[in-house]
């Protein structure tokens, strides 16, 4: 019988693992096996600069997270080394950082995914790395805003420019008439 010690730190493992699923707009599982110690820590690195929580996680605790989430697709998925990597803020950064790593390393193998509570393959995983940023649609945005604006701009200063053209024609037109 295990010690109520251990019991309870499984517990709190696994009530943070149900958080974060809570939490999280994406979390990407994955088997890790294989990376070398360099390579994990390129990986963690990578992912903490995107803002993206990573984590070994236990198959049997994560799988009691999962059906306290309604999540019990991820069963078949959960067996082998896995790890964890999720992000609160932007649904992108996970897929992104994850895809381009196993690309670059074949021991590196997407499982499965978590968008916005609904169990992914790893092509929608794929799918998904292959949209912009956050950033970078903001900035389209933005830049959409400032099209119409500069177009704005651009012929007020046409019928300006035009204006002065004509008024310095007229000008060079009476000197001339005087002369």
């Amino acid at each position: 019988m295990p010690k109520e010690h251990t019991l309870n730190q499984k517990r709190e493992i696994i009530e943070s693992i149900s958080s974060r699923m809570k939490s999280a707009k994406t979390m990407i599982f994955a088997d890790y096996r294989g990376l070398t110690v360099e390579q994990d820590t390129e990986l963690r690195r990578a992912l903490r600069n995107a803002g993206v929580e990573y984590k070994v996680v236990k198959n049997t605790l994560t799988k009691f997270a999962a059906k306290e989430n309604g999540l019990e697709e991820l069963y078949p998925y959960l067996n082998g080394p896995t790890s964890m990597a999720s992000s609160d803020t932007d649904p992108v950064a996970p897929a992104k950082v994850l895809c381009e790593f196993a690309k670059k390393y074949e021991h590196f193998q997407l499982k499965v995914g978590v968008v916005e509570g609904r169990v992914t393959d790893i092509n929608g995983i794929k799918a998904l790395a292959d949209l912009p940023s956050r950033e970078e649609l903001i900035a389209r945005v933005l830049g959409g805003f400032n099209a119409p604006i500069s177009g704005l701009v651009n012929v007020l200063n046409g019928n300006i420019r035009g204006l002065v053209v004509a008024l310095n024609a007229i000008a060079e037109k009476k000197q001339q008439e005087s002369a």
